[in-house]
Parts: structure tokens; C-alpha cells; sequence
């Protein structure tokens, strides 16, 4: 059993002894904390806030023991159901709601779940409020609302078709460019919340012909929910069985974008946010921000189009933070993230489908053929699962001495810039793990370098 708490919320695997998985008492504790930090950060009033769930099997468990404890605090819940990261996110706002919980573990698979939270922008709390709750946490400071003062609750399911509705108000969507491309459009939504949301958007955008794989929302995912090629099989044959322009994966909340080439091959997670910034800074001339783990090719897209390009740390506040610094018309994270601030500082797969198709559709190109007119970059991503003894903090700072010569940049980890290649180590904020991140001209020397890192940590730290 594993249980994560971090400055953006609780994430753990259900079942287990308390504080050691997601337990019942550990959802209610942090939900908990989490509204007593909102109510004292509002002075006391009456506050309210908006939840939604992706499709995973715990979902509905841990939905009504967020939601009731929200209301044992005197906090008002607006409940979206079903729902998707960023359809929680724009409704925040739209109801004015002072903060949101979503709860999804986001990629990870159906044994896990979590509270992530959001603040009355309806993004992801910052780090001092994050450690502010998870103080309030530890120490069980909660105060509980009398009879009179208990909060209330609504279910609202209709926030989906509002999300596509602001998705189609977008300047930059053209969903007559879309229609009149007669796209078939094949989907692997990993029978979570995508398989509402996106086919409802296609529909939307007036794409009629689609093959949709795993879009009924049970919760029983068919293979690894991460978007990456060694899970996504599947959809890759049926793009080509059925002739498909493109292929659409999402994961379990509906944030992160992969795309499939009409010729079943990856256009590449890494290049969902390439694609897209390429068709918004051609309209919109401006500047980019992506996370330190994410490929070089966002930068020449971005220096093409004369913007300018800023890496931040991982996670997705930490992008936020940077676009707004460098006032960065597009951003993300090189996993399929798209934030895009003319809809909301958010990854949003929604909005990196519609930018998407409308880019495809204007360009008159195959995805395959759109795919290859970017820098061509090839990444290769490790991992090496820690145990109790591991020293992580030690073993990264030997790695950057070990690179001092190449100035390592260390913000977020050790991110090691080499002439014509960079690989970037760090510790995960979601799973207990050491992520190893290459990239390079090709497929091989950026599996060469990961294995050339991977057993250079393995010296330093001592492990066979």
C-alpha cells in the first residue's frame, strides 16, 4: 500500500491500515483539512466548492466521504459527477465557488486515487497553501459545523456540455474548418471520463465518423491508463483498420492528450503541446513554457515563430506560475498537457483536441505528414522504484557532481544539458519513484543515454 501526501493533494492506493493507502479515514482527514484551511483562508463565511470524479472503481466511495465531510465542515458542495480534471477547473469560477476537489490519481492505475485541489481560480493550490493544509492535516485542527450550520449539496451534471461550449467559443477553434475536413477520428478514452467527454466533443466540432475504443465509463481500465506507445496498441491498429486521420487517447481524467498518426504510428505526447503551440503562435505571436522534462522541439517551434521559450520545474503550478511570469500565450508539460490561458490555466485535453483539429483541418496535411514537419526529437522515459534505504537526495547530488562540468541545472532535480542531447532526473511527486528522462536525435542514443544513467545511479548508490 502506498499513501503520497504533497502540496497538491493525497494520493494513495485504496485499502490498507490508515496512513499507509487511501483509507476512508485519510480521505475524510485530508478533505478535512482542506476545508478547514479554505474556511479560515475566507474569514469564516460560508464557502462553497465544486468536486467531480473521474470514472475509477473507488471513485464513488470516495466522492461521498469528501462530499460529506465537506458539509460536516458547514461548506456547500456542488457535485459535477462524472466529470474531468479540467471541467472542474472552469467551473469554479463559473459558479464562483471559493476552491474545487477533484478526485482522480490522474494516470495512475485503478487501485489508486486522490484529492487534488483547487484554489477560487480553480487551479491547482500553490505550495505554501499546500503545506498549510497538510499541516492542518497532521496536527487533526478541524472544527466541525453544528446541526444548523451543516453545509449543503447539489449535483450538477450538466458541467461537460458547458466545458464544450467554452471549448467552441474559442477564437482558434474552427469547427467548420473541422467538419468540412470529413475527419474519422478513432478514440481510446481507457473506459473513464474521456469516453463522455470527448466523444460529446467531436460530435460538437462536427466530426460524425469515429471509432471509439474503452469509452464506457466503469472504471475497469483495459490496459496501463498512462498514455504512453507500449499501452496504446490497441487504438494504433484500429487507426489503420478503419482508415482513421488521427487517433485520440486520454487518460482517466482527461488532461493528458496522446495522438495517433493516420499510419498507426505515435505523433508522440511530447508533440500534442508542439502541434498546438505551432497553430496558436502562427495566429497569436507569443511566448511558451513547458517543465524541464519536456522536449527541446516546443522552443524551436516557439524561436520559429520569433516568442520566446522558458522551461520551469515539474508539475503543473510550476508551469502556471512561469507562463503567467513571462505572460506565455501557450504552455505545458511534454505528458500531453496543453494550458492554454484564453480558456483557463489548466491542462485541458478538450481544448488540445479542438486546437488540434483545427490545425490538422487548415494545414491539409495527414497527422503523419504534420508530425514530420517538427524538429525531430526522440525521448526515452525510466524510472528505477525506490526503496527505504535509497538516499535520494544524496544520490542526485553525487549525479551533479559527477556532470559539474556541464553546469547542471538543479531547480527541479538534476536536469544535465549535453550538446545534442539532456537527460533529467527526479524524484516523483506521485509515485515512489526516480524518473529518468533523455532526449536526443534519435531513438537509440536517447535509450543509450538513459541506460548509460540509469546504471551510472545504480553504481553510485550501490544497487545490483
Amino acid at each position: 500500500m502506498a499513501l503520497i501526501k504533497s502540496i497538491s493533494g493525497i494520493r494513495g492506493t485504496i485499502g490498507g491500515k490508515t496512513g499507509e493507502g487511501l483509507t476512508p479515514v485519510d480521505a475524510v482527514k485530508f478533505a478535512a483539512a482542506y476545508g478547514t484551511w479554505l474556511t479560515r483562508k475566507n474569514n469564516n463565511k460560508k464557502c462553497t466548492v465544486v468536486i467531480g470524479r473521474d470514472a475509477r472503481i473507488s471513485g464513488e466511495m470516495v466522492r461521498q466521504l469528501v462530499g460529506a465531510t465537506l458539509q460536516g465542515l458547514g461548506i456547500n458542495v456542488i457535485d459535477l459527477g462524472l466529470s474531468t480534471t479540467p471541467t472542474v477547473e472552469i467551473a469554479v469560477p463559473l459558479e464562483n465557488a471559493d476552491g474545487g476537489i477533484i478526485l482522480t490519481a490522474s494516470h495512475n492505475p485503478k487501485q489508486w486515487n486522490a484529492l487534488k485541489l483547487l484554489n477560487e481560480k480553480g487551479e491547482f493550490v500553490d505550495g505554501a497553501d499546500g503545506a498549510d493544509i497538510l499541516s492542518i492535516a497532521e496536527n487533526e485542527d478541524f472544527n466541525f459545523a453544528e446541526v444548523d450550520d451543516l453545509g449543503s449539496y447539489k449535483l450538477d451534471d450538466t458541467y461537460i456540455d458547458k466545458h464544450i461550449q467554452e471549448v467552441l467559443n474559442l477564437p482558434l477553434v474552427d469547427a467548420e474548418a473541422v467538419k468540412n475536413a470529413n475527419f474519422t477520428v478513432a478514440i481510446d478514452a481507457v473506459n473513464s471520463t474521456g469516453g463522455i467527454a470527448i466523444p460529446a466533443l467531436l460530435k460538437a466540432l462536427g466530426v460524425t465518423n469515429t471509432v471509439e475504443l474503452y469509452c464506457d465509463p466503469t472504471g475497469h481500465f483495459p490496459h496501463n491508463p498512462e498514455p504512453l506507445k507500449e499501452h496504446l496498441g490497441d487504438i494504433s491498429k484500429a487507426v489503420v483498420e478503419n482508415k482513421a486521420d488521427v487517433g485520440i487517447v486520454v487518460d482517466p481524467d482527461v488532461d493528458r492528450l496522446a495522438l495517433i498518426c493516420n499510419d498507426g504510428s505515435m505523433f508522440g505526447e511530447e508533440y500534442t503541446l508542439v502541434a498546438c503551440a505551432d497553430y496558436v503562435l502562427a495566429n497569436t505571436p507569443g511566448n511558451t513554457v513547458s517543465n524541464m522534462s519536456s522536449s527541446r522541439a516546443l522552443r524551436d517551434v516557439t524561436e520559429k515563430h520569433n516568442g520566446s521559450y522558458k522551461a520551469s520545474a515539474v508539475g503543473e503550478v510550476n508551469v502556471v506560475k512561469q507562463m503567467k511570469a513571462t505572460n506565455a500565450i501557450i504552455g505545458g508539460e511534454g505528458n500531453g498537457g496543453i494550458i492554454y490561458p484564453e480558456s483557463h490555466y489548466g491542462r485541458d485535453s478538450l481544448v488540445g483536441v479542438a486546437l488540434f483539429l483545427s490545425h490538422l483541418a487548415k494545414t491539409g496535411m495527414t497527422s503523419r505528414e504534420l508530425r514530420d514537419s517538427y524538429p525531430n526529437y526522440f525521448m526515452s522515459k525510466n524510472k528505477i522504484q525506490l526503496t527505504p534505504e535509497l538516499d535520494v537526495d544524496n544520490l542526485l547530488a553525487k549525479m551533479e557532481e559527477r556532470y559539474a562540468s556541464e553546469k547542471p541545472n538543479t531547480i527541479d532535480g538534476v536536469k544535465i544539458d549535453f550538446a545534442n542531447e539532456w537527460v533529467h532526473l527526479r524524484k516523483s511527486n506521485t509515485e515512489p519513484i526516480i524518473r529518468i528522462y533523455t532526449e536526443s536525435g534519435s531513438q537509440e542514443s536517447a535509450d543509450a543515454l538513459a541506460v548509460r544513467i540509469i546504471n551510472e545511479i545504480k553504481e553510485v548508490a550501490g544497487i545490483a
